[in-house]
C-alpha cells in the first residue's frame, strides 16, 4: 500500500475535485457569525456521508466530529476550522461567487472548512493505520466578538478526551499555492475595540465663542492618543492604536453636541494591553475636561494575542517540510491582525499555520477581507493533505510516548 505519507498524498489527489466542489458550495452560500445554520447542516451532511461521528449544536452552530484510529485512547489532537463569513459584497465574477447579497467568504473560511472535511475523509479512510483520536472542531463566529472559540471551550470541546494539541489552518495572500508558513511564539496581536463619546455644547458654527466644540476636542484626542505608541510603548512590543470612525452629525454651519469615535488597540503583551486601555481613558477624559467638555470611554475586550507553542510549531515545520519539500515551508512574520484561535492556545499547546493561496498567473492575490478576495483552488489539495499528515504523525509520537511511559 505504500507509506502513510504516500497514501495521504494519493487520497488528497483522489478527493481533490470533491473538496473543490465543497468549497464552491460554501463560498456561494456564506452566513455571518452566529447565523451559520445552513453551513452547519451542510457540514453535518458531509460527516454523515463519510460515516464520521459528531456532536452538533456546540456554541449553537458549531460541530465537533471525531475520527478514531486503532487504540483511540493512545492520544488525542484537535483540528480546527472556522465557518463564518463577512458582511462584504463580492466583486468577483467566478461561477462560484456568493449568491447572498452583502455576504462573502472573504477570509477563506470556506477553504478552511473544505480542507478540514477533506482531511477528515482522508483520516477516516486510514483509521486502521494510525493510533489515537482526532477531534474536528468546526467553529462558528470567529469574525465577531466574543467569538466562537471561547464558547466552544466553555461547552467542553477540550474535554473527554482532552487533546494534547490543537492545530488550525488559515489562508494567507502572501504565500503561493502549494506553500505553507508558520511562526513559533507570539504570532498575532490581541485586539480590543475602543468607543469614545465626546460631549460639548453645540451651536452655530459662525459663533464658536458660544459653543464647546466636541469636534475640536475629538481631534485633539485622536492626535494625543498617538503618543501612546510613539512615546509610551516599548519599541520591542508591537502596538497599534488606530481610529476608523468619527461621527459628528453636524453640518457645515452646525457644531454638534457630541462626537463619537471608534477605533482599535492591538498589541502582544497582556499587561501592556491593560495599561494602554488605562492611558486612553486618562488622556481622553483629561483632554476633554481641560477644553470644557466631557468624555466617556468604553473598551470592548476582544481576543488575546496568539501564541504558537514553539515545540509544536517546530514539529509541524519539520513535518510540513517532509510532506511538501523544504522549499515550500516558509517562516512567517508577526501580524497585527487577530484570531480567536488564541483562546485554544491559552488552554493547550497549539499552532495556527498558514496556507498559501496566491497564483499571480491567474491574477489571484487580493488581500483578505476585500471584495475581490479569491484563492487558487489547487491549495485545497495541499491544505487537506498536510492537515491529515500532521494528525497522523503527531498521534504517532503520542502513541510512542505512551508506550515508553509504560
Amino acid at each position: 500500500m505504500g507509506s502513510l505519507k504516500h497514501q495521504i498524498e494519493a487520497l488528497a489527489g483522489t478527493f481533490f475535485e470533491e473538496v473543490v466542489a465543497i468549497r464552491r458550495h460554501l463560498h456561494q452560500h456564506p452566513e455571518l457569525s452566529c447565523e451559520e445554520f445552513q453551513t452547519a447542516e451542510f457540514i453535518c451532511g458531509k460527516l454523515d456521508e463519510y460515516g464520521i461521528q459528531y456532536q452538533r449544536g456546540v456554541a449553537e452552530t458549531g460541530i465537533v466530529g471525531v475520527v478514531e484510529g486503532t487504540n483511540s485512547s493512545s492520544g488525542c489532537i484537535a483540528l480546527r476550522a472556522d465557518i463564518d463569513a463577512l458582511p462584504i459584497t463580492e466583486l468577483n465574477n467566478a461561477g462560484y461567487k456568493s449568491l447572498v447579497a452583502g455576504k462573502m467568504h472573504a477570509c477563506g473560511h470556506d477553504v478552511h472548512m473544505a480542507c478540514l472535511l477533506g482531511a477528515a475523509k482522508i483520516l477516516h479512510s486510514l483509521k486502521d493505520q494510525f493510533e489515537g483520536t482526532v477531534k474536528l472542531l468546526f467553529q462558528p463566529s470567529e469574525e465577531s466578538y466574543p467569538g466562537g472559540a471561547i464558547r466552544m471551550i466553555n461547552e467542553g470541546v477540550l474535554l473527554n478526551p482532552q487533546p494534547r494539541y490543537v492545530i488550525a489552518q488559515h489562508v494567507i495572500n502572501t504565500l503561493d499555492a502549494g506553500d505553507v508558513g508558520m511562526r513559533a511564539g507570539a504570532y498575532m496581536a490581541s485586539t480590543d475595540e475602543i468607543f469614545i463619546t465626546v460631549r460639548g455644547k453645540g451651536g452655530h458654527a459662525a459663533t464658536p465663542s458660544q459653543v464647546i466644540d466636541p469636534i475640536l476636542i475629538a481631534s485633539h484626542i485622536i492626535v494625543a492618543l498617538q503618543q501612546i505608541v510613539s512615546r509610551n510603548a516599548d519599541p520591542l512590543v508591537p502596538t497599534v492604536v488606530s481610529f476608523g470612525k468619527i461621527m459628528g452629525n453636524g453640518r457645515t454651519n452646525v457644531i454638534p453636541d457630541e462626537v463619537k469615535i471608534e477605533g482599535t488597540v492591538r498589541t502582544y503583551n497582556e499587561t501592556w494591553r491593560m495599561e494602554v486601555h488605562r492611558r486612553i481613558e486618562q488622556i481622553a477624559v483629561n483632554l476633554a475636561e481641560g477644553m470644557g467638555g466631557s468624555c466617556e470611554v468604553k473598551v470592548s475586550h476582544g481576543y488575546p494575542y496568539l501564541f504558537n507553542d514553539p515545540a509544536l510549531t517546530d514539529k509541524l515545520y519539520l513535518l510540513a517540510s517532509e510532506y511538501l519539500g523544504a522549499g515550500h515551508v516558509k517562516e512567517l512574520e508577526q501580524r497585527m491582525t487577530s484570531e480567536d484561535f488564541s483562546y485554544f492556545a491559552r488552554e493547550v499547546p497549539s499552532c495556527l499555520f498558514r496556507l498559501g493561496i496566491v497564483n499571480d498567473e491567474k491574477g489571484i492575490r487580493s488581500n483578505l477581507h476585500t471584495a475581490t478576495f479569491d484563492v487558487d483552488e489547487q491549495s485545497l489539495e495541499t491544505g487537506m493533505g498536510v492537515m491529515a499528515w500532521f494528525a497522523v504523525e503527531i498521534l504517532r509520537e503520542l502513541a510512542m510516548e505512551m508506550t515508553s511511559d509504560k
